[in-house]
């Protein structure tokens, strides 16, 4: 009996450790999630038939599928005016086509990832269903990819197409001849092309006609002419034993067809078009005109019931934004004021003309209303003075004008290159720079220094125009702020007044600029851009310009650079103005080529780093740094990741190659 039991209890410890090595080596509950795609089982006609002459195709295949998104995933080629109806049910797709089909030529459906099984979303990626009406079907393809110009973010779903009518004119009357829309990736594989010579655009068909017909629509265009080839080739095929160990690597041939490298880099175009987005008196004591595009000549007010006099004009650098300050307090609490808007629009035919618009504007705050606000301000001001003399307290007899309130605008960290800027509610009419001091602290002594005050020179704020709101506070001949200084910028009692005759009260602003060792200095040199003019500017880890300087002599160099993971872009200064430029199709210009740094750059206190950096074409696929690249490819399914995060909660290997 002992023998018996002890046996009985090495059978149990068995099982249980076998159930254990279970765990850790088999299938967890319920089984790994399906990483298969739907596989296509026939079609109707067949998939790349001939002679086909009905407009509606028929795809099967092995599991339930859905169709996501059809409209603006799937793309016929030849490009259909009149929209195909596409929908799934089951394990069938159904495609009927509209437009009337035409001879001899090759129909291309390419539904990229819409199709995809029904449980786990698992993507039957780049399918492309062909037929021909003719008795030949053509296999070429084009292949490439789609990028903004000015940041070469990947574009998704725009529309790249080819034309065999070689005239420039021609993407600006004609549909496009063969069709594609790029990926997440911002890849195009145009397929179905006929042997021959093309030329290739990329389009943001706003308006669906397949060509391009409105300036505000986003292009490209190469004047390179696109002759598409084929060649044998092989790639490598790897087979894994298991998740750490390569079994064999297969070469596996393919056609392999060409080009498969185009880049087009989109841009939109300047918009012209002048004309007056709206006007508005959104506060009683101005008048606002939103115009689609600036001009330098500026508009002229012809007033009807009241002085234009009145009028001082705030407008911004592009002068598309301007302000008309109302600088009598009589019309200011006038509600309704009528007048004569002249100025430049753009007519039918394209030219600026000259126009009169004759308008009534309303004040959105009323007169009324103004009133009452005021008066309630009065009287809590009243009975706060009564207060303060029931309890013996200094008190006022007259209440005071209303207060100017300046902004002082410091930088958080304030660098020797750092600008303090001074804004204010309402446009100045007088200043008093005795009233405007510095100091600066020297040991415990705070010792005055010499102060630049001056109207902001910043592009950013509207400080174009007779009404000035923005200024700034500089050492003198632009010296930079002294590493590690303490500075105290104090604003005596009416040192201004605006044009309502309201002054300050008494600011003080304490400053503190951060020392050298708080930073490092990036100098970059270019072996090959030496005799031309760029702006390179420094990005943060989301892609948003830091600082920018422009190049000399081939070097650009970045000081005072916080501690931090930094990216670089360059944009060749063509015209030397600083800025980005766009293109133009019809006078042929691209937008202004733009490059990245290939490597991220690490800084740290007190770090100075010098790279080189040779200009040279990338692979198309790479052409910005994956990890600020903010348009990510499609919906890579995740079916692998969920098993490897299942696996490891589990504690078991995943091995999706030897996977039953």
């Amino acid at each position: 009996m002992r023998h018996l039991r002890t046996y009985r209890q090495l059978c149990l410890l068995s099982l249980l450790l076998g159930i254990i090595g279970c765990a850790k080596m088999g299938k967890p509950d319920g089984g790994w999630y399906d990483e298969t795609p739907p596989r296509v089982m026939g079609c109707a006609p067949d998939d790349k038939a001939t002679d086909v002459h009905s407009q509606k195709i028929s795809i099967y295949f092995d599991e339930f599928i859905k169709l996501e998104n059809a409209t603006e995933k799937v793309v016929v080629s030849p490009p259909q005016m009149e929209a195909p109806e596409i929908k799934s049910t089951g394990k069938r797709i159904t495609v009927e086509l509209r437009d009337t089909l035409r001879e001899n030529t090759t129909y291309t459906i390419d539904f990229s990832d819409a199709i995809s099984d029904n449980n786990e979303d698992n993507p039957l990626g780049n399918f492309t269903y062909s037929f021909s009406t003719g008795s030949e079907i053509d296999t070429l393809e084009v292949s490439g990819y789609v990028v903004d110009a000015k940041d070469l973010e990947p574009i998704k779903g725009i529309l790249v197409g080819l034309y065999d009518n070689l005239a420039d004119s021609a993407f600006q009357h004609e549909p496009m001849l063969r069709v594609a829309r790029t990926d997440g990736s911002g890849r195009f594989v145009i397929k179905g092309v006929k042997s021959g010579t093309y030329r290739i655009y990329a389009l943001e068909d706003v308006d669906a006609n397949y060509f391009f017909s409105q300036k505000s629509e986003r292009l490209a265009f190469t004047p390179d002419l696109i002759t598409p080839s084929f060649k044998p080739d092989f790639r490598q095929d790897t087979i894994w034993r298991d998740s750490l160990h390569i079994q064999t690597i297969n070469r596996v041939g393919y056609t392999h067809f060409l080009p498969d490298d185009i880049v087009l880099r989109a841009f939109t175009e300047t918009l012209t078009n002048r004309y007056l987005i709206k006007k508005e008196r959104k506060d009683a004591d101005r008048l606002s005109f939103y115009f689609s595009y600036g001009h330098e000549e500026l508009p002229v007010i012809e007033a009807l019931n009241f002085n234009a006099d009145a009028l001082l004009l705030e407008t911004n650098q592009h002068h598309d934004t301007l302000t008309y300050w109302i600088t009598d307090t009589a019309l200011v609490n006038q509600d309704t004021l009528r007048y004569v808007a002249h100025y430049l629009k753009t007519d039918s035919t394209g030219a600026l003309v000259q126009y009169a618009d004759t308008a009534e504007t309303v004040s959105k705050s009323s007169y009324v209303r103004r009133m009452k606000e005021q008066a309630k301000e009065e009287e809590r001001w009243r009975k706060q003075q009564e207060k303060r003399k029931k309890k013996g307290q200094p008190y006022d007899s007259v209440m005071p004008r209303k207060e100017l309130i300046p902004k002082i605008n410091v930088p958080t960290d304030m660098l020797p290159t750092s600008v303090v800027q001074i804004e204010f509610p309402t446009p100045i009419f007088e200043v008093n720079t005795e009233g405007i001091h510095l100091f600066m602290k020297n040991d415990t002594v705070w010792n005055p220094v010499d102060v630049a005050f001056e109207k902001s020179r910043l592009s950013d704020v509207p400080s174009y125009g007779p009404a000035q709101r923005y200024y700034e506070v500089r050492l003198p001949n632009d010296s930079l702020w002294k590493e590690g200084g303490d500075y105290s910028l104090e604003l005596d009692s009416a040192a201004f007044t605006d044009i309502y005759g309201h002054v300050n009260g008494k600011t003080k602003k304490g400053m503190r600029v951060k020392d050298k060792d708080d930073f490092t200095t990036i100098t970059l040199r270019f072996d090959n851009l030496s005799d031309t003019t760029c702006v390179v500017q420094l990005l943060s880890k989301q892609d948003k310009v830091v600082a920018e300087v422009s190049t000399q002599n081939g070097v650009a160099v970045f000081n005072y650079v916080k501690p931090g993971t930094y990216y670089v872009r360059l944009f060749v200064d063509s015209n030397r103005n600083g800025l980005w430029d766009t293109g133009d199709f019809v006078r042929g210009i691209q937008g202004e080529m733009v490059y990245y740094y290939p490597e991220k750059i690490e800084c740290k206190a007190k770090w100075e780093v010098n790279n080189h950096w040779g200009i040279q074409r990338v692979d198309p696929s790479h052409l910005k740094p994956s990890e600020i690249t903010k348009q990510k490819p499609d919906k890579e399914k995740k079916i692998k990741q969920r098993n490897l995060e299942r696996a490891r909660k589990l504690g078991i290997e995943y091995l999706p190659k030897i996977m039953n």
